[in-house]
């Protein structure tokens, strides 16, 4: 689970985010963290809608390499 912390530093930060929901990497969802609260996070996509994802999903900058998910 992604802490507060990260959560808020990408979001001061304005760091571009990947996060990953399953084996696919067609099923990530690249933007930009807007809020979040105790199990859900909102992140902004590139056309600008936002997407309500629980915070159990990996998250990391979407520059950084892909984490793998079993």
């Amino acid at each position: 689970m992604v802490t507060d912390e990260q959560l808020d530093l990408y979001r001061m930060e304005g760091t571009r985010v990947r996060v990953v929901r399953d084996a696919l990497e067609m099923n990530d969802v690249i933007g930009f963290v807007v809020a979040w609260d105790d199990s859900h996070m909102l992140i902004r996509k590139e056309n600008r809608r936002v997407v309500k994802l629980p915070r159990t999903y990996a998250v990391v900058p979407a520059d950084a390499p892909r984490p793998e998910v079993v």
